[in-house]
């Protein structure tokens, strides 16, 4: 991060908007100081902080990965004060960035193991980063399976890439939606995605996991991978739903002994293993 002032925030023009899903879009952002741009630099797995001026500052992912230098996107859903504020601005508008804020994901220890992604509904963003990161350094790699899932087809996020990654010859894809979720053209299949996990999930031998979702699908699809034999240092996740400054001030990611903001947003299910239960 080059301000010095990790509180000030880099002016952002807004390039582009894409509606993603009902009360979801993506914000393709510009640095307005070119130099700025230049320098600036991230991880996959990083946050940031988002601002809509005179509403304040909201916490998400960077979705776009980092092997992309000329702009930065993020997704949202419109929920609260802020999020609103964002969704009200237009392509042109400038707002806030500031960041980036936590760990990442040890893509490089990855070399040679095949990437198994899970991901369900608007959580897709954050898994979106370093999947693309992964695509952008496709040779370094073994087998990659994307298997995502959304309460309806309306819910799917990305649908384009979802296209695009399908129509690789080197990604294997699988998309799901809930039952009673699908149209009379969809394609997919049906079925919670822990249900399909277990249906289609590659070997768990040499193989990173890395499942990212709401609780619930975090939930049960950790004791699949772990009946398929993954290894708990082999399963990653990302949590981000308690997280608020950034770093580590409020208080409100605190976990046990960590700060989620600070020690994560990544983290291993072994690691996972050692906060009290309430996570």
């Amino acid at each position: 991060m080059s301000n010095t002032n990790i509180y000030l925030p880099y002016r952002m023009e807004i390039a582009k908007i894409i509606d993603e899903a009902p009360g979801v879009k993506t914000f393709r952002l510009k640095f307005k100081d070119e130099a700025e741009g230049q320098a600036f630099t991230f991880r996959a797995g990083q946050f940031a902080e988002y601002s809509a001026f005179g509403e304040g500052e909201c916490t998400f992912c960077i979705a776009s990965p980092p092997t992309r230098k000329e702009y930065i996107e993020c997704t949202f859903r419109r929920a609260g004060r802020v999020t609103t504020g964002l969704s009200k601005l237009e392509e042109g508008d400038t707002m806030g960035f500031r960041g980036p804020f936590g760990n990442s994901f040890p893509i490089e220890q990855w070399t040679g193991k095949n990437l198994l992604f899970v991901a369900g509904g608007i959580a897709l963003p954050p898994m979106r980063c370093v999947i693309e990161n992964a695509l952008d350094m496709r040779d370094k790699f073994g087998d990659i399976t994307i298997i995502y899932g959304a309460k309806s087809v309306n819910d799917l996020v990305y649908k384009d890439k979802l296209k695009d990654w399908t129509a690789r010859p080197d990604v294997n894809m699988i998309t799901t939606v809930d039952p009673g979720g699908e149209t009379p053209d969809w394609q997919g299949r049906v079925g919670f995605t822990p249900t399909v996990l277990e249906q289609v999930a590659p070997s768990a031998e040499n193989t990173v996991a890395v499942v990212c979702g709401p609780p619930v699908m975090i939930k049960f699809s950790f004791p699949v991978l772990e009946k398929l034999g993954f290894a708990d240092g082999d399963i990653y996740t990302t949590l981000e739903n308690r997280m608020k400054c950034g770093l580590g001030k409020c208080g409100r990611c605190n976990v046990g002994k960590l700060y989620v903001c600070k020690d994560g947003p990544v983290f291993t299910k072994a690691q996972l293993n050692d906060l009290p239960p309430e996570y």
